[in-house]
């Protein structure tokens, strides 16, 4: 068996050997920790929260100004959870949808308005597409797991319509920001019902077509966020300022809290 001086010389004598054993300590040290960390430690998924809405509502203010509020200052705990972002834009609608639809551990969706701008048509317009769009994929998500029993027991999706920018003159009161949106979604909802009876879809298969693509009570006359509940989402349209001098959005942190 060599001794120590005879190892060291061993070492200090260059060689293949030598080499091949340095670059094995290297290369193969990082590794063995990375196994040896990533084995022993268990990686734990905060709760999602998943930020919606039209472009220029103050998504993005949000998530900054939650950067600095995620704690309760009357106790100091906090509760760790993801705010997540998504692109307003409406050409990059699917990007948004699709973290909707493929979000782990979501646990709730604010969805922010501008409610300055509400009271042009075009804005209303399009903003009431949008949350229709959203909550017909929560609705289908709830009905497909009913029906597999997979998720037997899990419960929906809740929803924040955050009225944003109540600072504004313009702004419409967060009453009159429910009735508004849930006025043209009924006619979106009877639009798109008209649609599909022009399409010249078969009779046999234009009933299950119509009905899966029907937010709410099915055949009722008119849309209400309250016929969610059926569905296990719970929709509640609440006021706030976040891009205000002194933002007021201390509703919103209370429902969100709430719900992770």
């Amino acid at each position: 068996m060599p001794n120590f001086e005879e190892i060291v010389a061993f070492l200090m004598t260059p060689s293949w050997a030598v080499v091949a054993l340095g670059l094995l300590v290297v290369l193969g040290a990082p590794v063995l920790l990375h196994v040896i960390l990533s084995s022993s430690v268990t990686y734990i998924v905060p709760p999602v929260v998943l930020l919606l809405g039209p472009g220029g509502g103050g998504k993005t203010a949000l998530q900054t100004l939650t950067t600095y509020r995620n704690h309760d200052e009357s106790d100091g705990t906090y509760t760790k959870f993801l705010l997540v972002d998504t692109p307003g834009h409406g050409k990059l609608r699917n990007v948004a949808m699709g973290k909707l639809r493929r979000a782990d551990k979501l646990r709730a969706v604010v969805f922010v308005v501008d409610a300055a701008a509400l009271g042009e048509h075009d804005v209303l317009a399009a903003t009431a597409q949008y949350l229709y769009d959203v909550l017909l994929l929560l609705q289908k998500k709830a009905t497909a797991a009913a029906a597999s029993g997979g998720n037997k027991g899990a419960p929906g999706v809740p929803v924040l319509v955050a009225a944003n920018k109540m600072d504004l003159f313009t702004a419409l009161p967060a009453a009159m920001v429910r009735s508004a949106l849930e006025a043209e979604m009924t006619r979106i909802r009877a639009s798109r019902s008209k649609g599909l009876l022009d399409s010249g879809v078969g009779a046999d298969d234009l009933g299950a077509e119509e009905q899966d693509g029907w937010l709410g009570e099915y055949g009722s006359e008119k849309f209400s966020f309250t016929q969610m509940q059926e569905f296990d989402v719970q929709v509640d349209v609440l006021p706030g300022s976040v891009m205000a001098e002194k933002p007021d959005v201390d509703t919103w942190w209370w429902w969100i809290a709430q719900r992770i």
